[in-house]
């Protein structure tokens, strides 16, 4: 039986993965290649959603996920940067925030399992990344005290996100 994460922690460095971003921008995706099959009519410009390609693009994801455990990589963090409804609202996707980050924590899980042993255990860490709105600052110059977001919205959007992330098997986040 391997050990946990918390045992390993205490007694050796763990190294975690690198940036997704600049990887998945080397696979020079176009509009159709964000959109895959499964969105291939949807009404507004998909470039550019990286978290989308857990579902349209699953194989891509988990090629990077592969180099990077491959190059030694300890722990991989999933590709949910901006997974939860308040990023994906730009992209007219916010319903699909907790099935973004179910699958995406999915795939990684596998990656994970596949290159573990009792030996060199690996695991998975769900990737939070910030807002496109902030509640401390006013997006109307003239009225200082608006906000774009209030605070219990935040917290529903990751909530949501974390959620996605737990039941699909994230280690940490």
């Amino acid at each position: 039986m391997s050990k946990s994460l918390n045992e390993i922690i205490k007694n050796q460095i763990l190294v975690l993965d690198g940036a997704m971003g600049t990887m998945i921008q080397r696979y020079k995706l176009n509009e159709e290649g964000y959109r895959g099959k499964r969105f291939e009519n949807h009404n507004h410009s998909l470039k550019g959603n990286n978290d989308l390609l857990v579902l349209t693009q699953p194989q891509i994801i988990a090629e990077i996920h592969n180099k990077y455990l491959e190059a030694g990589a300890d722990i991989i963090e999933t590709n949910t940067f901006n997974a939860q409804k308040v990023s994906q609202s730009d992209y007219k996707l916010e319903n699909l925030a907790y099935e973004l980050n179910f699958e995406a924590a999915k795939i990684a899980k596998q990656c994970a399992n596949n290159y573990s042993s009792p030996d060199k255990p690996r695991f998975v860490a769900g990737s939070i990344g910030p807002t496109n709105k902030t509640t401390s600052l006013s997006p109307d110059v003239n009225n200082p005290a608006s906000r774009s977001i209030t605070f219990d919205e935040l917290v529903i959007a990751y909530s949501e996100q974390i959620n996605g992330l737990i039941d699909g098997g994230v280690d940490i986040i």
